[in-house]
């Protein structure tokens, strides 16, 4: 099947390039000089269709591919310019040509030629019209973003233009459900999008756009067809499995309006076939806009979560999913000056999972010199069935009055919410040996675990924003967030697995743990900008981060009898209470010179920290100064090099200094140490980008190193498959390397590749205690992962489009590796004015260095839509895991261990539905 796809697509290939003819030339003003970045279009005049089109590079030159024995209108556009059409008939030889613009006049007929190209530039912003890159079977604004040059969307549904994800859709100039891009990209329909702009050095606060390093911020906005606006527009889409023993369906509305005024999104999806609208990874990842005010401050204090390791599924897939969810967005403009947006989100969703996993560790015994005198080998095998049931909640409002262009004041709060209970069953069976020719020592039981949890948070964000003139810029801005955890975590299995918690002996071992965290976190800032001159200003920035913990937790174990037995000695429990507070003053003196923009700063911070436990107290103050470098190298206008360097003080929260037992799993045991300290991290970052839009060529690297000193790491003791771990302040560095880079272009109008590399490279240090006489013992451990990936896929009108490509994954971690070959193939076609066919296959094969793992499998899914033109009826037979397959694998790594898991997945659905278009 690869080998027909790759033959089938290089004779398409063959047959497009073999047809055309080049017309090249030059674009120039009346004084020669070039003109970049000027648009131009081929119109055939006899079949009124644009056959190509083009933009100059730096030196003005343009090349268009058009049909032999043809006659075209040339049409000619420049801001600033007037716009020039010229007629041109072809033949069999190539055509070279310069042409001159005249300067000055009205742009009415460039504005356009604009409006009809299918890419053009203005300034920061891209833009792409839609309906130049439609085929007909685009049903959804993600199919037309995957057309688009220098544009991708991953399997997250998150958008990356430029090797940078964007930060912020909108439709209309309005937020569409602002923090996520997932559900605009598989929501929104394809056929009510006129233009897609991408926004690059976007800055919600107009008045710090150029004040700030904005160049790694991307938006994206949506530009509706003119009969989409002030009308509701949408579909109500049904659906019903065919030939299966239990019920199947899919009930999927969407409803949107928009106007000058307001405007109102409303998006369902109720299904048990595995379509997954809203995940439990979109949930906590989900910011919901918060700008991140203090990343130049210098310090690290995140608030963890106490999320109990609820299990996630991979790539969606499970042995069965049911989904409830339910959104809605809107917007409204009160006044000229005051505006309000928000959104709600809720989903409930209930999921089986199937896992049979591999866990692996060695365990090296030295002596006192170092030398390795044993060698310990613990293999896991599990089996695990797991019920899990989800309800999400997420709900925003927003409030910005503008009312001048000096003046802004913004006020948002956003609401997160979740129930989340999760019972799995485990059958564990181990074996640990050793090098010197003990027995082997065996271990098989039964497990059952539950996790429950019900957290809350609510975040807030003040924000007021003043221009006192062109040299004086004020900017004061708080965030609060307010975090109420209770997770509580159930074990109950056939063998002790900590006996130093004095459990009572049962036949089998009940125990229970309680946990209550709370958090009180504010940060405020306000930021003084005053201009030198038109190219260099200085920042001034005052701020404060303050927060306050709480941390309760309990273990009990419950008896055969139902009694408890309460385990109330101190290191069973935690009453911690954690203060962190740190007050900064940091400098910035921002300027440019040529093509390079420097922003040099650093910041002063006063750090007090406090905690109290058993009944006693610690507090820490000191001070710190800490640099941070920005440079750029504007090498073109759509070519740069960036570098950013930068020292960070890296702060633990509460979880990891309250000295009572934790249960982080049924063989995990964890206890935190008070006395941890701040970790210092030193982290480089350089940046390299070009878009060329003259062959629409996009370049792309990125390099990161961070190298972290006095990380807060574990002292791990292994007792067969149970762990007891503290932290500890390492005196050995932790290096982290990171690099990705991709090249794209599009040729020849209907054809768009790509190629991307990935790496990661982690060096960690923990100690390993030997469990025979506890000796600390040193361990490095290193991981190294791959990616690569090449895509070619072409976008025909009249003729069938596939994509075929190839991605090779490769983890290495701590010399054992494993590799998984993936390629793929799309194919759609939209033909007889009616139909739409899409097939999309996966190839997967999964295997690891020493060959203990050998796996194949494939997933192949299809749909067929009939929609006769102007038709407000859809009918569609789709087919999901055509080929039945059972399961698919993964493997993790962490710094003591490696696993490897094979998932059951759902089997092949058959759908029949009806959708009807608003």
């Amino acid at each position: 099947m690869k080998k027909t796809l790759l033959i089938t697509l290089f004779f398409i290939t063959s047959i497009s390039f073999s047809q055309n003819i080049k017309f090249e030339g030059f674009i120039q003003d009346n004084a020669n000089k070039p003109l970049e970045m000027a648009n131009v279009m081929a119109v055939n005049i006899g079949t009124k269709a644009m056959d190509s089109y083009g933009i100059t590079n730096d030196k003005g030159k343009f090349q268009l591919n058009l049909k032999p024995n043809s006659t075209y209108s040339i049409k000619v556009s420049y801001l600033g310019m007037q716009s020039k059409e010229i007629t041109v008939t072809t033949q069999t030889e190539n055509i070279t040509q310069k042409i001159t613009l005249e300067s000055g006049g009205i742009e009415l007929e460039g504005v356009e030629i604009v409006r009809e190209m299918p890419v053009s530039i203005k300034g920061d912003t891209i833009v792409y019209n839609a309906d130049s890159f439609k085929s007909g079977t685009e049903r959804k604004l993600e199919d037309i973003l995957k057309k688009l040059p220098g544009v991708e969307v991953n399997a997250d549904g998150e958008i990356e233009v430029e090797g940078k994800k964007v930060s912020k859709l909108m439709v209309e100039g309005k937020d569409f459900f602002d923090g996520d891009t997932k559900l605009g990209v598989k929501n929104i329909p394809a056929d009510a999008i006129d233009k897609v702009q991408v926004l690059r050095n976007f800055n919600d606060v107009s008045a710090l756009k150029g004040l700030e390093n904005g160049d790694e911020n991307i938006a994206m906005n949506i530009k509706l067809k003119k009969g989409k606006k002030n009308f509701w527009f949408g579909d109500m889409n049904a659906g019903i499995g065919i030939a299966h023993e239990d019920t199947r369906y899919v009930i999927n509305p969407k409803l949107f309006y928009y106007s000058p005024k307001y405007s109102i999104n409303v998006i369902g999806n109720f299904n048990n076939i595995g379509e997954m609208p809203f995940t439990i990874q979109d949930y906590f990842k989900f910011t919901g806009g918060f700008r991140s005010m203090m990343k130049k401050g210098g310090t690290n204090f995140n608030v963890s979560s106490n999320d109990l390791g609820i299990s996630l599924m991979r790539n969606n897939r499970a042995k069965e999913i049911e989904t409830q969810f339910g959104a809605t967005n809107f917007s409204y403009n009160v006044n000229k000056a005051w505006s309000l947006s928000g959104f709600a989100i809720v989903s409930s969703t209930l999921t089986d999972l199937e896992t049979a996993s591999q866990n692996s560790r060695t365990d090296e015994i030295k002596d006192a010199n170092g030398a390795v005198v044993n060698t310990l080998t613990t293999n896991q095998n599990t089996q695990e069935v797991t019920h899990q049931k989800s309800n999400l909640g997420l709900f925003k409002l927003s409030s910005s009055y503008k009312p001048n262009t000096k003046l802004q004041f913004d006020y948002d709060i956003l609401l997160k919410t979740s129930k989340q209970d999760e019972d799995n069953n485990l059958l564990s069976q181990s074996t640990t040996t050793d090098t010197n020719g003990s027995a082997p020592i065996n271990s098989n039981q039964d497990i059952q675990t539950l996790k429950q949890q019900d957290p809350i948070s609510l975040n807030q964000n003040l924000s007021l924003y003043y221009t006192k003139n062109d040299k004086n810029v004020f900017a004061f801005e708080m965030q609060n967030l307010y975090q109420d955890e209770d997770p509580f975590y159930n074990a109950n299995l056939a063998e002790n697995p900590f006996p130093i918690l004095g459990l009572q002996d049962e036949n089998r071992f009940n125990i229970n743990q309680n946990r209550f965290v709370k958090t009180n976190k504010t940060d405020v800032k306000f930021d003084y900008y005053y201009m030198l001159t038109p190219k260099s200003n200085i920042n001034v920035t005052f701020g404060d981060t303050y927060s306050y913990q709480n941390f309760n937790s309990h273990i009990f174990q419950i008896l055969d009898n139902g009694n408890a037995n309460d385990l109330n000695d101190a290191d069973k429990n935690n009453q911690v209470r954690y203060s962190f507070n740190d007050v900064f003053l940091g400098l910035h003196y921002k300027f440019i010179t040529g093509k390079f923009t420097f922003n040099p700063g650093f910041s002063v911070h006063k750090y007090n920290t406090f905690n109290e436990q058993s009944a006693t107290k610690a507090k820490d103050d000191f001070y710190r100064v800490l640099p941070d470098v920005y440079a750029l190298y504007q090498i073109k206008k759509a070519e740069t090099l960036t570098y950013n360097y930068s020292i960070t003080n890296d702060f633990t929260d509460i979880n990891k200094l309250a000295e009572g037992y934790t249960f982080t799993n049924y063989n995990s045991l964890f206890r935190g140490n008070r006395t941890l300290e701040n970790a210092l991290a030193q982290s480089h970052s350089l940046r390299y980008f070009k878009y060329n839009m003259f062959n629409f060529e996009n370049i792309f690297a990125n390099i990161n190193y961070t190298r972290r000193i006095d990380a807060v790491k574990s002292k791990a003791q292994f007792v067969g498959i149970n762990q007891f771990s503290t932290p500890y302040n390492s005196n050995f560095a932790d290096e982290t390397l990171s690099g990705a880079a991709s090249y794209g272009r599009s040729f020849a109008k209907n054809y768009k590749a790509s190629v991307n590399l990935g790496l990661l490279w982690s060096k960690f240090n923990n100690i390993r205690i030997n469990p025979f006489n506890s000796a600390e013992v040193l361990e490095t451990t290193e991981s190294f992962t791959k990616s690569y990936t090449a895509k070619l896929s072409t976008n025909y009108k009249n003729l069938p489009n596939l994509e075929v490509g190839y991605n090779l994954s490769i983890n290495d971690y701590n010399g054992t590796t494993f590799y998984t070959e993936k390629p793929f193939a799309k194919l759609d076609y939209y033909f007889l004015k009616s139909f739409s066919f899409v097939a999309e296959y996966e190839f997967y094969h999964y295997t690891n260095n020493t060959k203990t793992v050998d796996n194949e499998y494939d997933f192949l899914s299809a749909s067929l839509i009939y929609q006769k033109k102007d038709s407000k009826l859809e009918y569609k037979v789709s087919a999901t895991n055509l080929l039945n397959t059972t399961s698919l694998n993964d493997d993790s790594f962490t710094q003591f261990s490696t696993r490897t898991s094979q998932y059951t997945v759902q089997p092949r659905y058959l759908i029949l539905s009806l959708k009807y278009n608003l």
